[in-house]
C-alpha cells in the first residue's frame, strides 16, 4: 500500500542532501516546500516535493493508495528525544516541594533522595509493573510528535536492578512502534559504596556492563560525570570497559560544574555529551571536529532553575547542538518536545529554525540514527506528525503548553490523535 499526504500548506525539514546533522550557521535555516506532498511506500519515504510535480499517473494499476488531504496544515518529521529516564517506579513531588522550600539538588541527593529515591522505589517495583508504567509514558510522549526516544536505566544502581530496568527497555522495544535505543548508564554511587568508590567502580566493569553486553541489553553505555559523581577517570574507565563490549559512549557532563566530562566524552568518541551548563572554551575547542553531539536538556535546566547551557556560543562557534527532554521523575518530568523547542526560543535565544534542527536531525545524530530519522529524505523512516491548522511553523514554539499535533505517522502507519475524528478520516484509516 502507497500513503499519499497531498496539498500540505508547508513541508518542513526536507532534505535532499539526507545530511547526519547540521551545525553553526546552518541551523538558521530550515528547507521547506510549500503546497507540497510526500509519498510513503511501507515504512519509507519514497518521493517528495510540490504539489505540481505529483504524477498519479507514475503509480502501478495495482497500487493501493490512501490519499490524506493536509489542506492548511504542515508536515514536520517526528522528534527524536536523544535523552529520556522514562523507566521508573514513581513520582519525586516530595522534592520538587524542598526545592520550593531552597533545597539545592545536590542537597536533596545527599539525604538520600534524588536518584538514590528513584533507585529505592525501583527495587520495590515488579518487572511488569515498571513496563506497564512505562508504557503510558510512552503513549504520552507519541502523542506530541516523539518517533524516536532513547532510554536510560540508571535507576537501579544494583547489578539485578539495573539488569530489570534494560530487560524492562528491551520489552519495550518489542512492544512500541516508537524507535527506542537504551542505554546503561552509570548514575551515581549507592549510599554503601559511598566510602567504597573502587568496589563499585569493580561491579559496574567487571560484572555490570559484561552482563549487559552478554544479553545484549544496551545500544550505549554512558556516564554521569560531574561533581558529586563520577570524576573524569572513573568516567574513562566505564567508557573503555563498554567500548570493549562494543558498546558505544555517552557523557552526562558539566551540569553541576566544569567536570571534563566533556573531554573524556570526546576522547572516546562519544555519541553525545548531555547537559552542558558549564561549558567554557576549553570544552567548545574540544567539541569542534569531533565526532560528539552537544546536547543539551532545557527540561531540567528550566525545572531545577540551573544555569543555562550557552547555547548560542557554542552554534556561534560552528557546532551544532541537539536538544531532548530528560524526560525523568526528579529534574524534567515531562517529554513534551514541543515545549523542549519553546524553552530553546524563549531561554537560550535560538530561532524556530535552530530547535527544529535541535530536535530532529541532531537529536537523531545523538541517539545514533540520523541515517534513517530526523529529516524528509528519500529513503528514511516514515517518521511524520501533521499538525492542526496552522499559520506558520514558530506557532510550534510560540504555543506553549498547547499540542497542536493532529496525526501521527510511524514506520507509515497512522494514529489518529482527533479526538472525534470525521467519518472521512475513520474510514480511510481503517
Amino acid at each position: 500500500m502507497r500513503m499519499i499526504l497531498e496539498n500540505i500548506k508547508e513541508l518542513i525539514q526536507v532534505d535532499p542532501k539526507n545530511r547526519l546533522w547540521v551545525a553553526g550557521k546552518s541551523m538558521a535555516e530550515v528547507q521547506t516546500i510549500k503546497n507540497a506532498f510526500v509519498l510513503i511506500k511501507g515504512e519509507q519515504i519514497v518521493d517528495f516535493g510540490p504539489m505540481d510535480k505529483l504524477r498519479l499517473s507514475d503509480f502501478e494499476a495495482d497500487d493501493l493508495i490512501m490519499e490524506i488531504d493536509c489542506s492548511g496544515k504542515m508536515v514536520f518529521p517526528s522528534y527524536c528525544d536523544s535523552h529520556t529516564h522514562l523507566v521508573f517506579a514513581a513520582t519525586r513531588e516530595q522534592e520538587f516541594i524542598g526545592r520550593i522550600k531552597g533545597l539545592t539538588y545536590e542537597e536533596i541527593a545527599q539525604q538520600g533522595g534524588g536518584i538514590l529515591n528513584s533507585a529505592n522505589r525501583l527495587h520495590e517495583m515488579s518487572e511488569d509493573d515498571l513496563f506497564h508504567h512505562a508504557m503510558e509514558r510512552l503513549d504520552e510522549i507519541m502523542l506530541t510528535g516523539t518517533g524516536a526516544v532513547e532510554i536510560k536505566s540508571g535507576y537501579g544502581l544494583t547489578t539485578e536492578s539495573e539488569l530489570k530496568m534494560l530487560r524492562v527497555i528491551r520489552r519495550m522495544k518489542q512492544h512500541s512502534p516508537l524507535l527506542i535505543k537504551s542505554t546503561f548508564l552509570a548514575h551515581a554511587f549507592p549510599m554503601e559504596y559511598r566510602n567504597k568508590r573502587e568496589e563499585y567502580m569493580s561491579l559496574l566493569i567487571n560484572e555490570m556492563i559484561p552482563q549487559i553486553a552478554s544479553e545484549e541489553l544496551a545500544d550505549y553505555v554512558d556516564v554521569f560525570c560531574d561533581r558529586g559523581f563520577f570524576t573524569m577517570e572513573e568516567t574513562d574507565r566505564i567508557l573503555m570497559a563498554g567500548m570493549k563490549h562494543e558498546m558505544k559512549g555517552k557523557v552526562h557532563a558539566n551540569e553541576l560544574a566544569n567536570s571534563g566530562g566533556v573531554q573524556v566524552g570526546v576522547k572516546y568518541n562519544a555519541l553525545s555529551a548531555d547537559h552542558l551548563e558549564f561549558v567554557e572554551e576549553e570544552e567548545i575547542s574540544a567539541l569542534l571536529g569531533s565526532e560528539t553531539m552537544p546536547t543539551v536538556l532545557p527540561g531540567a535546566a528550566f525545572f531545577l532553575n540551573l544555569k543555562l547551557a550557552p547555547v548560542r556560543k557554542m552554534i556561534d562557534a560552528g557546532l551544532p547542538v541537539a536538544m531532548a527532554s530528560d524526560y525523568n521523575p526528579g529534574s524534567s518530568p515531562s517529554g513534551n518536545m514541543n515545549f523542549i523547542q519553546s524553552l530553546g526560543c524563549l531561554k537560550y535565544g535560538m530561532s524556530p529554525e535552530e530547535t527544529i534542527h535541535a530536535t530532529t536531525i541532531n537529536s537523531a545524530y545523538a541517539m545514533g540514527i540520523s541515517e534513517s530519522y530526523g529529516s524528509i529524505a528519500k529513503g528514511k523512516v516514515a517518521n511524520l506528525f501533521i499538525t492542526k491548522e496552522i499559520s506558520s511553523y514558530a506557532v510550534i514554539p510560540y504555543s506553549f503548553g498547547s499540542n497542536l499535533i493532529e496525526t501521527v505517522i510511524l514506520n507509515g502507519e497512522i494514529i489518529s490523535l482527533t479526538p472525534n475524528p470525521s467519518p472521512k478520516w475513520r474510514g480511510e484509516f481503517e
